[in-house]
């Protein structure tokens, strides 16, 4: 029998071009007064734009203006960025960190880089975890169910992100063994959670879509994977929205257009700026496959705009009328995936087993629907954020949130405040209370 060669590909030959140019990072702080400059010039890869918007956005910066570009098979970004605080980005180590992780050894570092950061995004700081991932239709009182069935497995929940769209809900949640805090491995045990949670998910699934649970012992960034699993369920199809679910001041305005002469398509998104909004985007048409050559992104007051000039990954320019609809629908559910009105409850507490099953379980008894939660554990001190509505999707009664304030209030420090209509907050030291990572609040609570 004659013998097969194939040909031999060395395993390195990928990383060549990034060991023959490196990419290359530049911190600023000396062009513009008022904020930070970026800059990236590096070989061009399939992915690099959300990295790169991955690591700003992990380290809480507020990116006001952005030009990209990778024709060419290279790669130059700008990004204006400041911190917090409105101020520029001054702190060492946060250059030194974004240095390192959009620099020559960043494209190596993977998970590594994920676990070096302290206390941000995702898992970063919370030890052994089992990571569950949930996504199925909503209602109320889900996420109390969801609580008292880990609780009743004897599990802590040391992390946790909801997010709700379009009657669908997707969870990340992060868990230990309440005993050991160690990841719960046991196939067994496993298997009993994974039906136990399956059973409160199913429901009645009349939109043909199924629940699914599934987990991980590995890290994940959990932002990028709540965009996936809602992707992938289709979020952005058949939508039930009405005006009570958003407010015109959230109607996001976007078009797609074709550019003959260059054969892109051309994407423009104006809506209120927020947080995490060019992530979200970028998400998005990387999910959908496309790949953005150009872009420029700018900031105006509370308005944001975004221009994107996208192809298709295999090189296609698909210009038809269904995949301009599909590409408006995708883009504008990853914009409303984060907004949330209404009424905001920061609470503060000492851990302990059960904590979660306990605060959902009072919100589900006084008619109250979770429509985004962010959870975290930072040593002993839990600290959780629950946007609410009542179980209708209506703004909540300020009697409610009074009654619901006496009965928490004596366990844990509860913080309730109105969510601004406006995605920015005013340029004042109010602006440090709209942050999903507490704050003052933690301050006052460790003082």
């Amino acid at each position: 029998m004659d013998k097969k060669y194939w040909p031999y590909f060395d395993p390195e030959y990928e990383n060549l071009s990034f060991r023959i140019n490196p990419p290359r990072v530049s911190i600023d702080n000396t062009t513009c007064h008022d904020c930070t400059l970026v800059k990236v010039d590096s070989v061009n890869k399939p992915g690099i734009l959300l990295e790169v918007v991955q690591v700003l956005t992990d380290l809480d910066l507020t990116i006001s203006k952005a030009y990209i570009s990778s024709d060419g098979g290279w790669f130059m970004d700008v990004f204006h960025v400041t911190d917090q605080k409105g101020n520029k980005v001054m702190d060492c180590k946060t250059i030194d960190y974004i240095e390192k992780a959009l620099g020559p050894k960043g494209h190596t570092l993977g998970v590594e880089r994920i676990k070096t950061w302290p206390g941000k995004v995702g898992v970063h700081s919370i030890g052994d975890h089992t990571a569950i991932e949930l996504i199925g239709r909503d209602r109320p009182g889900l996420l109390s169910e969801v609580f008292a069935i880990l609780t009743n497995l004897h599990c802590n929940v040391v992390a946790a992100v909801v997010w709700t769209h379009n009657m669908r809900v997707a969870c990340v949640l992060y868990v230990n063994d309440d005993s050991t805090n160690c990841a719960v491995d046991d196939p067994i045990r496993l298997s009993a959670m994974e039906e136990q949670l399956k059973n409160i998910l199913r429901g009645q699934e009349d939109d043909g879509k199924v629940s699914r649970t599934s987990f991980s012992m590995g890290f994940t960034h959990t932002d990028r994977r709540l965009h996936q699993m809602m992707f992938a369920d289709r979020d952005y199809e058949g939508y039930g929205v009405t005006e009570v679910d958003y407010a015109s001041s959230f109607q996001p305005a976007i078009t797609v257009d074709l550019c003959e002469e260059k054969g892109y398509l051309v994407v423009n998104v104006r809506c209120k700026d927020r947080a995490k909004l060019l992530f979200d985007i970028v998400c998005t048409l990387t999910d959908m496959q496309y790949v953005v050559f150009h872009a420029s992104i700018s900031s105006d007051g509370p308005s944001a705009r975004q221009e994107y000039f996208i192809r298709h990954m295999d090189g296609c320019m698909l210009d038809t009328n269904t995949e301009k609809e599909r590409v408006i629908k995708c883009i504008e559910a990853a914009i409303r995936r984060r907004v949330c009105e209404g009424v905001s409850l920061e609470l503060c507490a000492r851990d302990k087993v059960g904590l979660l099953s306990e605060v959902t379980r009072i919100l589900r008894e006084n008619g109250l629907s979770v429509s985004r939660a962010d959870v975290t554990t930072v040593g002993e001190k839990a600290m959780n954020v629950f946007y609410v509505r009542d179980a209708s999707g209506n703004s909540v009664d300020m009697k409610t949130i009074e009654g619901l304030r006496k009965e928490i209030g004596q366990t844990m420090m509860l913080n309730v405040k109105k969510v601004p209509t406006s995605a920015k907050a005013p340029e004042s030291s109010a602006k440090l209370k709209t942050r999903f990572f507490f704050g003052s609040l933690l301050d006052r609570f460790l003082a």
